[in-house]
């Protein structure tokens, strides 16, 4: 029996198995040295003298970057229905409301033409997604912030490494830029992320509220050389940080994020190749010389294709491959349909891409042999 092919896994090498050991052995596990320099290694990636804040979670990144932007009870915040439910929840984290925008019919990212007819004196701030490793139109999007007076805080879980009019995503201008590490993003630490910004007192105020409120980081009051039990609690604070363990694998993840976005690019490509003649919509490019991040390879089944997308996706796992769909759009989830009143039809561009959308699996431990069985299969499956 043909071995399952699953949809993504995590590339780890003895690197990262070398520096989770030393890590155990030296007997520091949570916040510490491993978790700094990770912040530091980031940032100077980034490249633009921003500040790096290492996290849990990219939830908990965008929950954090949020509250520092001073988001609060009573404030609307303008975003995508095309995304996971970690964009829009933290949102309600704080007794504020998401205001949904429908998305690009050829990116599937927010469509910066519907903004400014959302914006209402209760709008705070702009949460833009990259989907699926694609710049949003960032100049667009930070010209009616600007504009409007409000935060533009990125969701880039998926765009790392990913470029708009030349820089990187996070290097942009908007107020904060959050990353997440998770198995199957583009580099990992397990579970993890990264808030970015040049903002100093954002950066602050990040630091204090990712551990309880307290005045001072515990790896700075245990690695003082002179008595410092003493803290203080400022604020009513969260259990955010990341811990040494997680940060020894994305040091060396981190070194190898061009090396994979080549790899994921080059993948991209012969999925391209390969589909161009079936009846489905390739994933977007980016514009011009900038770079895609290649988190995900999403295909759209056309009309004209002989079996629907759920169909498609029960075939391919009976020829033993997994496929994902990103995503089930939030105003179809109960929670959200029922607290904004919202039907099926309220965003139609993002209800009929879900529709057609399957995720094909992308990842840099795939072998050509792997992705010559996902071509086989699906060309088997879609050719009329």
């Amino acid at each position: 029996m043909t071995d399952f092919l699953p949809f993504a896994l995590p590339d780890l090498g003895e690197e990262e198995i070398a520096e989770v050991l030393h890590s155990l052995r030296s007997g520091w596990l949570t916040t510490g040295p491993k978790a700094k320099r990770f912040e530091e290694e980031f940032a100077e990636f980034i490249g633009t003298g921003v500040e790096a804040i290492a996290v849990n979670s990219a939830t908990a990144g965008l929950h954090l970057a949020l509250e520092a932007a001073g988001i609060g009870p009573g404030d609307e915040v303008i975003s995508t229905p095309y995304t996971f439910t970690s964009t829009s929840e933290v949102v309600r984290y704080l007794n504020a409301d998401p205001v949904f925008v429908d998305i690009d019919p050829v990116t599937f990212n927010l469509d910066p033409e519907r903004i400014e007819a959302a914006i209402t004196p209760r709008t705070k701030a702009i949460v833009p997604v990259h989907f699926a490793g694609l710049a949003c139109d960032m100049a667009r999007i930070l010209e009616i912030a600007q504009r409007h007076g409000l935060k533009v805080i990125e969701d880039a879980a998926h765009a790392l490494p990913t470029t708009c009019g030349g820089q990187l995503v996070g290097s942009l201008g908007s107020d904060a830029t959050v990353y997440s590490f998770y198995a199957t993003k583009t580099i990992t630490t397990g579970e993890g992320g990264m808030v970015v910004t040049r903002d100093a007192e954002m950066a602050r105020r990040c630091r204090v509220m990712r551990l309880h409120g307290i005045s001072r980081d515990a790896f700075d009051r245990y690695t003082s050389t002179k008595p410092a039990w003493h803290y203080e609690v400022v604020a009513p604070g969260c259990k955010y940080n990341m811990t040494d363990i997680a940060a020894s694998i994305g040091i060396h993840q981190l070194k190898k994020a061009w090396r994979f976005q080549k790899r994921r690019c080059e993948m991209a490509a012969r999925y391209d190749e390969a589909f161009a003649d079936l009846p489905v919509t390739l994933p977007p490019k980016p514009h011009g010389a900038d770079i895609h991040a290649w988190h995900l390879y999403v295909l759209r089944l056309a009309d004209a294709a002989p079996v629907d997308r759920d169909r498609f996706i029960e075939l391919m796992s009976g020829k033993g491959i997994g496929c994902s769909v990103h995503f089930i759009p939030l105003h179809l989830h109960p929670y959200w349909s029922d607290r904004y009143a919202l039907k099926p039809d309220s965003f139609p561009i993002a209800l009929d891409s879900y529709r057609r959308a399957v995720s094909l699996p992308l990842f840099t431990k795939m072998t050509d042999a792997d992705q010559q069985r996902v071509i086989d299969a699906t060309r088997s499956i879609l050719a009329c």
